[in-house]
């Protein structure tokens, strides 16, 4: 279910950082996905790459605190050739390495659009972390902020950066709402109230397609960004 509103303030194509590379070539787009632990970020991510990588050079930085796990997940999964799959190990709470000191990140996507390049799209894919966590507009171009019905259908009504600014809201998990108790049409309208211009999909990666409409909302900001 995908809730249209009209578009962001900053418009499709704003951006944070230079849009240019050193030798002036046009950059990759950069999106980053954040949301809390087991809202289904990696598995968005890897849907993402598997609709995409046929049409699109694309590449992805994880970050975990400690570990390699959500890079290792997307590696097991083939969802893109080794070297297009970088992780950041953050050492502290992962919303630090994505807005207070990104340089480790750009590090990393300089590296791959160095290494592996020229790049359409780069997913920047943050630790798992609360409903504060939000991207810094140096590192990322846009940003998709992933909840799910799991944590509860008052997760829209509570806001937060996270939820309240992010340019795309995704509700994932929609198929478990039967067994949570969560009221799905009660989190689309508090979504709807805390985000008045901006969208917001509701999603089941277990559909057909499941991913479809964040693809969708995906291409449109990469058309925008080559435009």
């Amino acid at each position: 279910m995908h809730l249209d509103h009209a578009a962001s303030h900053d418009g499709p194509a704003a951006v944070g950082a230079d849009a240019h590379r050193p030798d002036g070539a046009r950059r990759a787009l950069r999106i980053g996905l954040g949301g809390p632990v087991g809202s289904g970020k990696t598995a968005t991510v890897a849907a993402l790459c598997r609709v995409l990588r046929d049409d699109v050079s694309l590449a992805v930085v994880t970050n975990d605190i400690y570990t390699r796990e959500d890079a290792e997940f997307l590696l097991r999964a083939a969802v893109l050739p080794p070297e297009r799959i970088a992780a950041v190990e953050t050492g502290a709470c992962p919303h630090t390495a994505i807005r207070d000191d990104i340089s480790a990140n750009l590090e990393a996507v300089e590296d791959l659009e160095d290494q592996v390049g020229p790049l359409d799209l780069i997913l920047v894919e943050s630790g798992g972390d609360n409903l504060t966590a939000t991207f810094s507009r140096g590192l990322v171009d846009a940003q998709i902020f992933v909840i799910d019905v799991a944590g509860g259908d008052d997760i829209p009504r509570k806001g937060g950066p996270g939820v309240t600014t992010a340019d795309l809201l995704v509700v994932n998990k929609t198929d478990l709402a039967p067994y949570v108790g969560s009221d799905l049409t009660r989190m689309a309208a508090d979504a709807r109230a805390q985000r008045p211009r901006l969208p917001v999909i509701l999603q089941s990666l277990r559909e057909e397609d499941g991913v479809g409409a964040v693809a969708d909302w995906v291409r449109a900001r990469l058309a925008a960004w080559t435009a």
